[in-house]
């Protein structure tokens, strides 16, 4: 099995899963935007309880597009973005791509909300697209 590890730009937060991700994707939404100040945000979900963290972090709740929170976890020293807690997605927890120890671990299935994508912000032509939220 493979392990998915990774930190903050500083190191105080640490991450290790030994679970798979059951989803990884682009989010191209207002609040991934500006919570990343990118394009969008890469993220893979992982069972929350397959994730072991070490370090403190610090966390932002905002309504997502369902109206549900989504809790945004980051170091509270360096400020880097790690993680991500949808009220919507229930047992899981995202993890910001740009984080991994290893980037070639990430690999990005779908592209969502791609109806809200700066339009500087170029889809790759093979790209699965959804103009918002994936049918559940």
């Amino acid at each position: 099995m493979t392990t998915i590890s990774g930190a903050c730009l500083c190191g105080a937060v640490r991450y290790r899963c030994t679970a798979p991700a059951v989803l990884s994707g682009n989010c191209h939404c207002r609040d991934c935007q500006r919570s990343s100040g990118s394009a969008y945000a890469p993220t893979f979900f992982v069972p929350q309880q397959a994730l072991e963290i070490s370090g403190e972090v610090a966390y932002y709740g905002s309504p997502g597009s369902s109206g549900r929170i989504v809790r945004r976890g980051f170091c509270p020293s360096c400020g880097s973005q790690l993680f991500g807690i949808a009220e919507a997605m229930p047992g899981l927890v995202g993890v910001r791509a740009g984080t991994l120890d290893d980037a070639s671990q990430y690999v990005p299935h779908v592209d969502i909300f791609v109806g809200q994508a700066a339009p500087w912000d170029h889809l790759p032509e093979n790209a699965v697209c959804f103009a918002g939220a994936p049918p559940r």
